[in-house]
C-alpha cells in the first residue's frame, strides 16, 4: 500500500503517526490491495483541543485512528464524577465497539490536545465484508488476540497492596504515553490524584499519600508538570 496520504493533511504538527487505518492492530494480516480499500473508505478530520470526538451512550456507529494528538476516553458514573478509562495517544485506535451490534460508546473521547483522525463507519465495514468474507474473519481473530492483551496490561489491577498498583500504573501509563529512557519514562500527561484514583478503584487522599511514599522511594520524581518513573 503507498503511503498514507494523510501525511499531506497534517505537516503542521508537530509530530504525527505514519500509521494508517488498514495497519492498526485490528488488521493485521490483511493483504495490501484489502488495506487500499479500507483507507480509501477513510474521512479526515481535524479536532481542536477540548472537542468531542464520540459521547458515552451514543450509538458506536464508526471507529477512529488517532493520526495526530492525544484523547482521553472518560465516563460519568451515576453520582455524577468522571473516570478515566483510557488515554490514546496517536498511532491508537478507538471504536472496535462497532464490531458489536446495536452497542454504544462505553465513554466520552475528548481531545486533550490538538488532533487529526480517521475515521470510518460501520457500513462501509459492512460492506467491505460482504465483497471480502476475508476481512472480517481476520478482525475476529484480531479482536480476540486483543482482550488477551488488555487482560494481561491490566494485571496490575489484581495487585492489593497500593503503593506497587500505583507504581505498576504509572509504569503502564509511561510506557504506552511517555518517553522512554534506559531508566526511567518521562510523562508529560497530567493526571490528577483523583484521576489516577479513578483508576485503581482508590480515594485521591490515599493516592496522595501514596505518591508521596514513591517518592521517598526514588522510584518517582516531578520536576515541574513532567513526572519521571524509574525502573525497579
Amino acid at each position: 500500500m503507498a503511503g498514507c496520504i494523510c501525511n499531506n493533511f497534517i505537516s503542521g504538527y508537530h509530530s504525527h503517526s505514519k500509521a494508517c487505518i488498514g495497519s492498526t492492530w485490528i488488521f493485521q494480516n490483511l493483504s495490501p490491495d484489502e488495506k487500499s480499500s479500507l483507507a480509501s473508505f477513510a474521512v479526515r478530520k481535524e479536532y481542536k483541543k477540548g472537542e468531542v470526538v464520540f459521547s458515552q451512550g451514543d450509538t458506536a456507529d464508526q471507529m477512529f485512528l488517532i493520526k495526530a494528538g492525544l484523547v482521553k476516553i472518560s465516563k460519568v458514573s451515576e453520582n455524577g464524577s468522571e473516570m478515566i478509562l483510557d488515554i490514546r495517544k496517536m498511532g491508537d485506535f478507538m471504536g472496535e465497539q462497532i464490531f458489536w451490534d446495536d452497542f454504544e460508546y462505553p465513554g466520552t473521547a475528548v481531545c486533550v490536545e490538538d488532533s487529526f483522525i480517521c475515521t470510518f463507519s460501520k457500513n462501509a465495514f459492512e460492506k467491505l465484508v460482504l465483497s471480502n468474507p476475508n476481512i472480517g474473519l481476520n478482525v475476529v481473530k484480531n479482536l480476540s488476540k486483543h482482550i488477551e492483551f488488555l487482560s494481561s496490561r491490566n494485571c496490575y489491577l489484581l495487585i492489593r497492596d497500593l503503593k506497587e498498583k500505583l507504581y505498576n500504573l504509572l509504569l503502564n501509563i509511561g510506557n504506552e504515553h511517555g518517553t522512554n529512557h534506559s531508566d526511567h519514562f518521562e510523562i508529560n500527561i497530567h493526571l490528577s490524584h483523583e484521576e489516577l484514583g479513578f483508576l485503581l478503584g482508590a480515594h485521591r487522599v490515599s493516592i496522595t499519600k501514596t505518591m508521596k511514599a514513591l517518592r521517598k522511594t526514588g522510584l518517582v520524581k516531578k520536576e515541574g508538570k513532567t513526572l519521571y518513573v524509574y525502573r525497579s
